[in-house]
């Protein structure tokens, strides 16, 4: 069985995207010889993933360092535009730092000494509405510690703006009222500026952020002598000739060996933000390409990404010892009844929702909810990323018990959605349904005529094209094998999260949860 996605080709290169999945605003940092990506999670739960490579190219999710978005209270239905906004992630003082923007709360951050924790609980930097985006920076020569962020404009009025406030070394609070370090409408052209990431190299005070949008934008890179300014700008990666929109918002890393890579996202709708690596050298570095008085004069110069301010599609990997081919994992078993770090719940889960037990399988409870109609609304999904544009997800499903109207199922989730799986009669009987929403829709409707399932089970599959085309299918186990299931269906994005692949088991309201739904050998493949 194949990958869905790799991005190593075996034969010394790689090609982009090297996460081809949504790692939106991810950000990445070196410790030894190790690399470790965060990504933001929005209200989903466990937050702030954690990616594990030696070579920038070959990735594995090795955990979570957020149990739970806080105030847990807040995120018991789904917050798809709330919650975990784009972290920084940051190796300080022998611990791993994440700082990330809520941006109806502040600035919060966690650390730990190891990537597998335990990590830190959440501590609130800067309280405030429309923070976000926050990078921290230890200078290592000074002792001195910074902090910038953006803004945003639906909670606070402000956008196209950086501001840079001192912070305390143990990063537990910020130190002045902050100063605006970059106003986007004093450039021109200029509009959108968010997402710093904030460094020191070469005597300099950098900062990469993104502008323009991130559909339409550029990468755009900021230097000054002094960390409150003023700063002098250049575009540093943009579109141009290639099909690579956006691209937006990154980090900077520098490998043991010396070289300089950059990570950003490119936002492909509602397949998500996946990830894209870059080659990253500096104006002067030797090849006679400095461009102005300014880059001879002070020193390395300016970043250059990609291919001459490009994004490449192929590339010679980073100069590292030669790693495994590997991907984030797709595919579980559920054994003893728990699932792997690829699988997040759309809301903070209750106890009960699962069962853990000796054999494998996920057993979900067939809890009641008054949100039995509509998925987006239902807190027990439990869902994981698309993981590449075209793919194939399959699953097993016996639905064990339950009342009449106790349904499970495989879904894709958006805006709009659409799912496929068993519901239980009045009479008892199993049948299988295949059901959607359309984004503005407010309760599901048939997709196609449903079908007796006599034994109670089926292998559910969904098909997936490029423009995230879904076509569902089920074998009910009654000799006609996979058949398909009422029309294509266009996936939709849902607000700045990509399509979500998602497992369920659900009952009518007023009852106690009974009844099981009983998910086997979950698998996607290429």
């Amino acid at each position: 069985m194949s990958r869905p996605w790799t991005a190593d080709l075996g034969d010394g290169t790689y090609r982009n995207p090297v996460l081809n999945a949504d790692w939106s605003d991810p950000d990445v940092v070196r410790v030894g010889e190790d690399f470790y990506l965060t990504a933001s999670s929005f209200g989903r739960v466990p937050g702030l993933p954690l990616l594990h490579s030696r070579d920038l190219v070959n990735w594995t999710l090795v955990g979570h360092a957020l149990d739970r978005p806080e105030p847990a209270g807040d995120f018991v239905v789904p917050q798809h535009d709330r919650g975990v906004w784009a972290p920084s992630i940051r190796h300080h003082d022998g611990r791993l730092w994440i700082f990330w923007g809520d941006p109806d709360r502040g600035i919060q951050q966690v650390n730990a000494e190891r990537v597998e924790g335990p990590w830190s609980g959440p501590h609130l930097v800067k309280a405030g509405r429309g923070l976000i985006d926050p990078c921290p920076l230890w200078d290592e020569r000074t002792g001195e510690a910074y902090l910038v962020h953006a803004w945003a404009k639906s909670r606070s009025g402000v956008k196209n703006r950086l501001t840079g406030h001192r912070m305390s070394p143990d990063g537990r609070e910020l130190l002045d009222e902050g100063k605006t370090l970059v106003d986007g409408d004093l450039l021109p052209g200029w509009f959108t500026l968010e997402g710093p990431k904030l460094y020191r190299h070469d005597g300099w005070f950098w900062i990469l952020a993104p502008a323009g949008g991130v559909e339409t934008g550029w990468q755009g890179a900021f230097r000054s002598r002094d960390f409150f300014g003023p700063y002098q700008e250049r575009v540093v990666l943009a579109q141009g000739r290639t099909g690579v929109n956006g691209p937006h918002q990154g980090g900077w890393v520098r490998t043991a060996a010396g070289e300089d890579w950059f990570v950003h996202f490119q936002a492909r709708g509602p397949h998500g933000r996946v990830v894209h690596l870059q080659p990253m050298r500096w104006t002067g570095e030797g090849d006679g390409d400095s461009d102005s008085d300014s880059d001879r004069n002070d020193g390395v110069g300016w970043p250059v990404i990609g291919d001459g301010g490009e994004p490449v599609a192929v590339h010679r990997k980073p100069a590292v010892p030669r790693q495994p081919v590997t991907a984030p994992a797709t595919d579980d078993t559920f054994p003893g009844g728990g699932f792997g770090p690829q699988w997040q719940w759309t809301a903070v889960p209750e106890p009960g929702w699962t069962t853990r037990h000796a054999g494998d399988g996920l057993r979900l409870t067939c809890v009641p909810t008054a949100y039995a109609h509509d998925l987006r609304a239902l807190p027990h999904v439990l869902s994981q990323r698309l993981p590449a544009e075209a793919f194939t997800a399959e699953v097993d499903l016996a639905l064990d018990g339950g009342p009449p109207g106790a349904k499970a199922g495989l879904a894709v989730l958006g805006d709009a959605f659409s799912w496929i799986g068993l519901e239980r009669d009045e009479d008892g009987a199993v049948r299988l349904v295949h059901r959607y929403a359309e984004a503005v829709a407010e309760h599901e409707r048939d997709a196609a005529h449903s079908r007796a399932a006599p034994t109670g089970q089926a292998r559910l599959r969904i098909e997936v094209t490029p423009g995230v085309r879904c076509r569902f299918l089920a074998d009910t186990h009654d000799g006609a094998g996979p058949v398909p299931s009422g029309q294509v269906f266009a996936a939709t994005a849902w607000r700045w999260v990509g399509a979500l692949l998602g497992l369920f088991a659900t009952a009518p309201p007023g009852g106690l949860p009974t009844g099981t739904a009983h998910f086997t050998r979950f698998r996607a493949t290429g």
